[in-house]
């Protein structure tokens, strides 16, 4: 049977760059890479609503002690926040007691969220878990996202669908989505819907337009965000 690869990291050194943005030597990568999987993981459980996109970890050196700097991109700027800044600093201080070392997190609220796989596939997941019909979710999402100014879409939904009892598998597209095509920028997500007949798997694609030379993913998106 043909394997399908995921087409952010098919795409990584081509079009696309990396959210983990350091260097070091080769005996202290593993351990890095299991650090930044700890600090995604933690940020992720701290703001299970949060709806957020996207998140780079740069390692920085200052006076020979390491400084980790967090970009986070969210479309819900409030929960991230807090009042008075509350949620974000008790981020910053579990963060700091997971790994012992300084943080600082820079926070840019996106403002196309129809345009946006994990957004997307997120606001899927939690109408299905409240119980809404999936095909009138699909559909909605996928006339938003193209009112968006994208190329194409592609959903694909898998479980006990509506409730019932054999798990299938449905999908809808509208547009152009070409998965082999290397300079296609294609933003791929996959979120769970935990309802109460099971868990729902939700894959969202997504196709910006052909990344030509001397233009950059941003050029094709035209994803605006502010820093907060």
């Amino acid at each position: 049977m043909g394997q399908k690869s995921n087409p952010n990291g098919l795409r990584l050194g081509i079009i696309r760059t990396w959210e983990s943005k350091w260097y070091d030597v080769d005996k202290k990568v593993p351990f890095l890479v299991g650090e930044d999987f700890k600090i995604r993981t933690l940020i992720k459980n701290h703001y299970p609503k949060s709806t957020i996109s996207q998140i780079e970890i740069k390692r920085l050196k200052k006076s020979n002690d390491e400084f980790i700097e967090i970009d986070l991109y969210t479309s819900k700027i409030g929960i991230i926040q807090g009042p008075e800044n509350k949620n974000k600093n008790s981020l910053i201080n579990k963060i700091e007691k997971l790994i012992n070392k300084k943080i600082q997190i820079n926070i840019f609220e996106v403002k196309a969220i129809n345009k946006i796989a994990v957004l997307v596939a997120q606001n899927i997941a939690m109408q299905l878990q409240q119980r809404a019909f999936y095909k009138a979710v699909l559909k909605s999402a996928i006339q938003k996202a193209l009112k968006s100014g994208i190329k194409g879409i592609k959903i694909i939904i898998t479980g006990r669908l509506g409730g019932a009892e054999k798990a299938r598998r449905d999908s809808i597209s509208m547009g152009v989505v070409p998965l082999n095509t290397l300079r296609a920028d294609i933003d791929y997500a996959f979120e769970e819907a935990h309802t109460t007949y099971g868990v729902l798997g939700v894959k969202v694609i997504i196709n910006h337009g052909e990344v030509l030379p001397n233009k950059t993913i941003a050029d094709t998106r035209q994803i605006f965000s502010s820093q907060y």
